[in-house]
């Protein structure tokens, strides 16, 4: 007698939106209505101080209620969970991906090492379909994915490693406290180059705790290359300046010091370090941010500053993000995003055509302050913890990040919360907000130009939360691809840039280093 097949259970979803549910005690999802044509899957990698590389994957399905009605939810899931560093996390990059759909990740921490991992860019199986997962003990869904393996470390730096970049997936630049930028090969993980930042001169200030007895902070923040791979911009610990290097030659370019005037205008008074700590270029290469503690200076390919941008009320910024918001050839938005201490993120418009003024005490001269586009989180929407790093996404298809945008949050508290953004209306509604200003009311000393902003609207509609329980430092996320079956995968297990030993071969072209 044969065996019955017995019919599957039926997925129910309520075609209703609801109020915010808990979900295996870990995480919410919320309802809201949003323009995603099919169901989108998301990696987000996050780093924290408890040395832990936590993977997870978000998958926002559609929910229809008629033509024109349509709802997403998301749902959460654990990829991968390790103890990856002997010590704190502290920076992460992605490579862009590979013709077999691969990633590599690099993570950096204050053991001096960087940790490399090859991720699938394809989603899951399980993920796509909700089909069977693996046991926990901590009722949390987990579905891993077995292309996903380690590649190995790098011990090249001798202090805690700061920044990481991968300019193509050729190459990986990397910065740390002992005052270098090594670029790596990535076929053999060969060190090709190593880039020797001057040490800082004391100038009778207390030295931090990263310097020894005696002697003044040292290291670099962070870098930033630009979109020609033949310039980079660098700051460093200790020194109130940024620094150019050409990267054909390897050598040093210029040294811009930071005015007095342009240090006061973004918030860093008498007592302040005056030391950048981010930097940035946009999407097309016109211009980079260098970011403070509590403000940031946009600057020009002539290395000459364009305006300014301050979180009003004043808060510490943790990150900074460029936007492409090309929309069409005509109008080309550029949207700069800093995220706060306060719970905010924060979204500006640096379009030279937005910029109101403010005054210096010096009368002749005169720095452009960019107005708010808009932000997500703060008390707005009960979200007060400090957001330590974002990932901006837009949607598979989308010829702008302005149409249906993403955008991935994480705070220290170990919260990662993802949101659904309409920036395109806002930067519509940008005009229709300016007022003018009378000069007497400006603030710090300084008079306000013509027109300013009157309010700084909530433009994010929160689609899921996630606990991840850990302190996080760092995040990085992308959008996953469809699957592919095992018969169109089965004909070449090594692509065309992989050998034998599944290191990335040089397929661009990298005479710039």
């Amino acid at each position: 007698m044969g065996k019955r097949k017995r019919a599957a259970d039926p997925i129910h979803i309520d075609p209703k939106p609801t109020s915010t549910q808990l979900r295996n005690g870990t995480s919410t999802t919320k309802r809201v209505k949003t323009g995603f044509p099919r169901p989108v899957t998301i990696q987000i990698i996050a780093g924290s101080y408890e040395r832990v590389l936590h993977g997870i994957s978000a998958t926002i399905t559609v929910d229809k209620e008629g033509k024109d009605q349509r709802h997403e939810a998301v749902e959460f899931a654990d990829t991968f969970l390790l103890n990856a560093h002997g010590s704190a996390i502290r920076c992460l990059a992605l490579s862009p991906p590979s013709k077999q759909n691969r990633v590599t990740l690099a993570s950096g921490g204050s053991d001096q090492t960087i940790n490399l991992y090859q991720l699938s860019a394809e989603a899951s199986t399980g993920v796509r379909n909700r089909g069977p997962t693996l046991p926990s003990l901590a009722g949390r869904k987990i579905v891993e994915n077995p292309k996903n393996r380690e590649l190995g470390s790098l011990q090249h730096h001798a202090a805690n490693v700061n920044a990481l970049k991968f300019p193509t997936r050729s190459k990986l630049l990397s910065a740390a406290d002992d005052n270098t930028i090594a670029v790596a090969r990535t076929r053999d993980w060969t060190i090709l180059s190593t880039i020797k930042i001057p040490i800082p001169k004391a100038h009778g200030r207390p030295s931090g705790d990263t310097a020894p007895l005696g002697g003044t902070p040292a290291g670099v923040n962070d870098f930033a290359i630009h979109p020609s791979m033949k310039l980079m911009v660098s700051v460093s610990k200790g020194e109130k300046c940024m620094r150019l290097w050409n990267l054909v030659t390897g050598k040093k370019a210029g040294v811009l010091n930071f005015e007095k005037l342009l240090l006061q205008a973004v918030g860093e008074g008498r007592w302040g370090r005056g030391e950048g700590l981010h930097v940035e270029w946009d999407t097309l290469g016109e211009e980079f941010v260098v970011g403070f503690e509590k403000g940031a200076v946009v600057f020009g390919l002539d290395s000459k500053p364009k305006g300014i941008v301050k979180p009003s009320p004043t808060s510490k910024i943790h990150q900074i993000h460029y936007v492409d918001g090309g929309i069409d050839e005509q109008s080309h938005a550029k949207i700069l995003v800093v995220s706060t201490e306060d719970g905010r993120v924060i979204f500006f418009s640096t379009k030279s055509d937005d910029s109101g003024k403010i005054a210096s005490s010096d009368e002749n001269r005169h720095i452009p302050v960019y107005p708010v586009v808009g932000e997500v989180g703060g008390d707005a929407e009960s979200f007060r913890s400090r957001i330590k790093d974002f990932e901006m996404l837009s949607a598979p298809g989308s010829k702008s990040a302005l149409l249906s945008p993403l955008i991935v949050t994480a705070s220290s508290e170990g919260s990662i919360v993802l949101w659904s953004l309409d920036l395109e209306a806002s930067l519509k509604q940008l005009s229709s907000r300016m007022h003018p200003v009378e000069p007497s009311k400006g603030t710090n000393g300084h008079s306000v130009g013509p027109y300013a902003p009157t309010t700084s609207p909530q433009i994010g509609q929160l689609l899921g939360r996630y606990e991840t329980g850990n302190r996080i430092t760092c995040l990085k996320a992308f959008i996953m691809s469809e699957a592919v079956d095992e018969d169109d995968t089965s004909l070449a297990m090594l692509g065309d840039d992989e050998d034998a030993n599944g290191h990335l071969e040089v397929t661009s072209d990298d005479s710039s280093y």
